[in-house]
């Protein structure tokens, strides 16, 4: 079985590199080092049978150049960029696995809690210019934290949380009375979260109602003293809004992982004193992408097995 790798990071890791080849000597890897986009990824996978995927785009038109393909396994968590109804009229069969990066983009989310709230990052960045300033910040401790999107990565976000002594609430399109029971949390709507958190974490798929979901309306009725932290999926907080609420000290910081385009080239909303802003690569910890390639290539050995038997 012919089988390419689209996905980065899986490509330069040398041990899920090894493992592949172990199984499927002639595998091919993405040795750009840049994401094959489209019309790129219809010459790179016209061969392929199966191919490993990480953010790059598969949709019906794709797929419809794609004659070979049987099978697409799945770096990482999210499956929003594959269109599943398109892999289900063409027989094509997705192998996906959910929370293998929980640990990793929970971890990330802590951490800007964290250099937020302390002003660790604002002080780091003062202090390279000559600047000492004295200002610590608050502590995390007893901070109401709201989470958006409760799924694998918002419950092992509460565990981390635990030793803080936080006031967790919480908000989903599931009820979750029944996790109540498990955790120390309360359900309660957007506008009450907006309202009363001292920090917001999302942790929720782009969709048709997230997109844009925290945007002007939501930041005028935010705490001035509030922090924002997205590391889920870029489009969720517009990015104009998220500029204008900290020039104007409608927030007191925000971090971003994840942006609408992907490298994001607003340099003015980069360079925002109080804007911390990384390269997508909160599920990208070592252990996250062993085990999300580990999980793909699972993936790939099952239907190998299947389809051999």
């Amino acid at each position: 079985m012919k089988v390419k790798v689209a996905n980065i990071a899986f490509s330069k890791n040398n041990f899920l590199v090894e493992r592949l080849l172990e199984e499927f000597p002639d595998a091919e890897f993405n040795s750009k080092g840049t994401r094959i986009n489209y019309p790129e990824t219809i010459e790179y996978f016209s061969d392929a049978e199966a191919i490993v995927v990480g953010l790059e785009k598969i949709d019906d038109d794709l797929l419809s150049k794609l004659p070979n393909l049987k099978m697409i396994a799945k770096f990482g968590v999210g499956i929003d960029n594959i269109d599943i109804d398109a892999c289900i009229k063409r027989n094509i069969l997705v192998g996906w696995t959910g929370g293998v990066n929980k640990r990793s983009v929970a971890e990330m989310a802590i951490g800007f809690m964290i250099a937020l709230s302390r002003n660790l990052f604002v002080t780091s960045n003062q202090l390279k210019d000559g600047l000492w300033n004295k200002n610590g910040g608050t502590q995390l401790s007893g901070k109401t934290v709201g989470i958006i999107g409760f799924g694998n990565i918002g419950k092992e976000l509460v565990k981390l949380l635990e030793p803080f002594g936080c006031k967790i609430i919480v908000n989903d399109i599931i009820n979750l009375e029944n996790i109540n029971e498990s955790f120390d949390l309360q359900q309660v709507s957007k506008d009450y979260m907006f309202r009363e958190a001292d920090i917001i974490s999302i942790h929720t798929p782009l969709t048709s109602e997230t997109k844009n979901l925290i945007n002007s309306s939501v930041f005028e009725i935010m705490k001035p003293s509030s922090i924002i932290i997205n590391t889920a999926r870029g489009g969720i907080i517009n990015e104009i809004d998220l500029k204008e609420a900290l020039e104007k000290g409608l927030i007191s910081g925000a971090a971003l992982d994840v942006y609408n385009e992907e490298p994001p080239n607003d340099l003015d909303l980069l360079k925002q004193n109080n804007f911390i802003c990384t390269p997508h690569i909160g599920g990208n910890s070592y252990e996250a992408v062993v085990a999300m390639g580990m999980s793909a290539l699972d993936h790939l050995l099952n239907f190998k097995k299947q389809t051999t038997k």
